[in-house]
């Protein structure tokens, strides 16, 4: 993979856990030069074993890259975004891939970073975490949120091209506050839920007959309540307005469910089924069709309103090209 004509790609991934731990192995298996730092030793040690050039000091993991990928739990990315941006020379693009983007991306604005970082979510993960629990191929085919700034659009393309070629994921800009809006309900809320299930089930006086007889739904609806408590904790607290909103929305929704169970309505009760099915159906089975978007230099306002339009009907890009100033998006959107 090359940055610029001529030019090996130098990455460094700061963070390596699940997450970060599985984009240093994708960069590594995908040949790029990629250096990985953690603040705990035992990890640093386990990447070295794995093949991985692991640096001792931070400062020495991002020192002369292209591009670094900040993946440490979310609380600490503000304070790792100053120290990596302080690190790095001004033409080093900077990422994360925490879980809630409003405020790191409020943050960096305050930073006067905009121009090179640009605020990441990988759609991806397991129930599992740390080093040893990383795939170079989890993000294979998966959604990866990239929000663009109207001052960084530069650092927003060469993004693009990484993500969509390296990663094989597929890039869904959106605003940053969008993007917490959405995942709410696509992503927190279900951690929510699922250990709200399983904590009532740990609960009842009948816990052990309802383990020996959970089958598929109850296993499918509690697997992300094995996650690490402590992540689960971080992403929910950092996105907890949202949250709170989506659930209102679940709950109403609930509600009425409940309403009809009570009533022994069972029309209503198999219409608010017919409802939630048709999500799941469009779920499995959404059909896109393939856009090609140009625009010249000068249209930055104009671009970025259609990446974030991109985002909110539920398209994705799969590719980037700026040939003579003029950038060209590939699309995906959904059929109508």
């Amino acid at each position: 993979m090359v940055l610029k004509a001529g030019a090996r790609l130098r990455a460094a991934v700061v963070g390596t856990g699940l997450i970060g731990g599985s984009v240093l192995l994708r960069l590594h298996a995908a040949g790029v030069d990629v250096t990985g730092w953690d603040p705990d030793e035992q990890t640093r040690r386990q990447a070295r074993l794995a093949g991985v050039p692991t640096a001792e000091r931070l400062a020495d993991a991002v020192a002369g890259r292209d591009v670094v990928f900040l993946a440490g739990p979310l609380p600490t990315l503000p304070a790792t975004l100053v120290e990596v941006a302080a690190a790095t020379t001004e033409d080093c693009l900077l990422t994360d891939v925490g879980s809630t983007k409003a405020e790191l991306a409020a943050f960096a604005a305050a930073q006067g970073l905009t121009s090179r970082f640009v605020p990441g979510h990988p759609m991806a993960g397991t129930d599992r975490a740390g080093l040893a629990a990383a795939l170079p191929e989890l993000f294979t085919g998966a959604a990866w949120v990239l929000c663009p700034a109207p001052d960084g659009l530069v650092a927003f393309r060469r993004l693009v091209t990484l993500v969509t070629d390296v990663f094989a994921a597929r890039v869904v800009p959106m605003a940053a506050d969008r993007h917490d809006a959405v995942v709410a309900l696509a992503s927190h809320l279900p951690h929510l839920l699922a250990g709200a299930l399983a904590g009532a089930a740990h609960r009842s006086p009948l816990r052990d007959a309802v383990l020996t007889l959970a089958a598929g739904s109850f296993r499918d609806g509690t697997r992300v309540a094995g996650t690490p408590p402590h992540r689960t904790g971080n992403m929910l607290r950092g996105n907890r307005d949202q949250v709170l909103a989506a659930l209102a929305q679940v709950t109403e929704f609930l509600d009425e469910l409940a309403g009809a169970l009570r009533c022994d309505d069972a029309d209503a009760l198999t219409a608010r089924y017919a409802e939630a099915g048709a999500a799941r159906a469009e779920l499995a089975g959404r059909r896109y069709e393939e856009q090609v978007r140009s625009f010249p230099a000068g249209a930055e306002p104009a671009e970025v309103a259609w990446l974030y339009d991109v985002g909110a009907a539920g398209g994705h890009l799969t590719g980037c090209r700026v040939v003579a100033g003029t950038v060209s998006y590939l699309a995906d959107l959904p059929s109508a």
